[in-house]
């Protein structure tokens, strides 16, 4: 009798099909579930250990009583079945890179691009390659001065504002070669000044290229630059940077189905800022955080005490306070619909409602994916209210803002709304909706 032998990944042919492919590009598990069994030789009990998951839930998966929504669950099914991320709206998986490129991809990335000559363009014979970019540099040495750090603090910003209106990832490569500018410089100073400077410069660094992977929902790299810019704050004892690094953390937690450890973040973020320069802005923003990994506990007692001593803080707030730049953010309308957040995690959408709406009407500058998320939530309270129409009009809203900016958490929560909008589906406002989602994810 022939052994048996596992399948590594569903075959090349039904990867192929378009039934296969309709149902990766909705997230459709039963239906993906279904097809691995049926033609892809992974049994139920193959497919939970492959996925690291119970029989169980998979079994409940493929009768359609429970879904799968977390991004971190999602990205096992695509590990574990050999699902191409790009069809299940993930970055490309390791795995999908042989072993051998992989390591010259590595050595690529240690020398500085590989280019063949005779097909480089025109322009970019002029460009000192990366070896050469690096002798200059070294030769020319540091030239610090306040002006140098002030340019750096000055380009920070300008990264976060278009973070905000276009999302990260395009400004990724441009922050980490930053990063490792900084981290250059710190190695060849001497000025004890200049050296903290430059750690906080680099730890803010670090944290913003960890918030483009996290926006990306590219968990694992966040993590490595979340812990990159942890520290560095902590070379220099920045307790209320290590604090807002923690809330990241924290917020990413949520995200990825880790309540538990999304509240002891917070509370290990308010604890490190607390006695140590901690503003009350700093104390609200962080214990607002703590709501919300309460209310993704689904604990309402404990999430609104949090609510409330985050108001409470916010109270306190004056002109006057020392308040670090990167907090200036979390102002009232920050406050209001954070709060409103929590309550319509809750499933309070009668109380949330109010709360998000009027801030979404106050507008958003130039933040577009502020107004994309604050559009999704207000329809999700709306359709937990059972206004069909006028949630599928705000998600829409929430599409159009969500069309310019390259934001894979934005469009998580679109195919969360989606998935919401299941026992309507033959409901006009709801196929009109689907409708445009599709048109935008093609």
């Amino acid at each position: 009798m022939p052994k048996y032998e596992e399948p590594s990944g569903l075959p090349v042919r039904l990867l192929s099909d378009p039934e296969m492919i309709d149902a990766c590009r909705e997230r459709d598990f039963p239906q993906i579930f279904s097809l691995a069994k049926r033609r892809g030789g992974f049994h139920a009990s193959l497919i939970a250990r492959r996925c690291d998951l119970t029989p169980s839930r998979v079994g409940e998966v493929m009768k359609g009583e429970r879904q799968i929504r977390d991004i971190g669950v999602i990205e096992r099914v695509a590990d574990g079945l050999r699902i191409p991320g790009h069809m299940l709206g993930l970055a490309r998986r390791e795995w999908e890179t042989p072993k051998a490129l992989r390591a010259d991809a590595a050595h690529v990335e240690q020398r500085g691009p590989l280019v063949v000559a005779d097909q480089r363009p025109a322009v970019a014979r002029a460009v000192p390659g990366v070896d050469l970019d690096s002798i200059l540099a070294a030769a020319s040495g540091p030239r610090l001065s306040p002006s140098t750090l002030r340019a750096l603090h000055a380009s920070i910003e300008d990264y976060w504002r278009r973070d905000d209106e276009h999302g990260g990832e395009v400004l990724r490569p441009a922050v980490v070669g930053q990063l490792r500018y900084v981290v250059e410089m710190i190695k060849e100073t001497s000025d004890g000044d200049l050296r903290r400077d430059l750690y906080r410069i680099a730890a803010e660094l670090a944290r913003l290229t960890g918030w483009t992977h996290f926006d990306a929902r590219q968990y694992s790299q966040a993590r490595t630059y979340f812990t990159e810019a942890l520290q560095l704050a902590k070379a220099i004892d920045d307790r209320q940077f290590m604090a807002n690094v923690l809330a990241c953390m924290s917020l990413q937690a949520t995200y990825e189905d880790r309540p538990a450890d999304a509240v002891a973040l917070s509370t290990a973020a308010q604890d490190t800022a607390r006695g140590h320069g901690g503003t009350p802005r700093v104390m609200a923003m962080l214990t607002m955080r703590e709501a919300f990994a309460h209310a993704a506990m689904n604990d309402p007692s404990a999430a609104k005490a949090a609510l409330a001593e985050a108001h409470r803080q916010f109270d306190q707030t004056s002109d006057a306070d020392p308040d670090p730049s990167w907090v200036t953010y979390f102002d009232e309308p920050k406050l209001i619909v954070d709060t409103g957040i929590v309550h319509s995690r809750l499933g309070e959408a009668a109380t949330a409602e109010p709360l998000i709406a009027e801030v979404l009407q106050r507008g958003h500058g130039g933040n577009q994916r502020g107004r994309a998320f604050h559009a999704f939530w207000l329809a999700t309270t709306q359709l937990q209210r059972g206004n069909l129409d006028q949630a599928c009009h705000t998600a829409t809203v929430a599409l159009e803002s969500a069309t310019g900016v390259g934001s894979e958490r934005v469009t998580g929560h679109l195919r969360e709304f989606q998935q919401r909008l299941a026992p309507f589906s033959k409901e006009p406002a709801a196929v009109m909706f689907e409708s445009r989602l599709r048109a935008m994810l093609s």
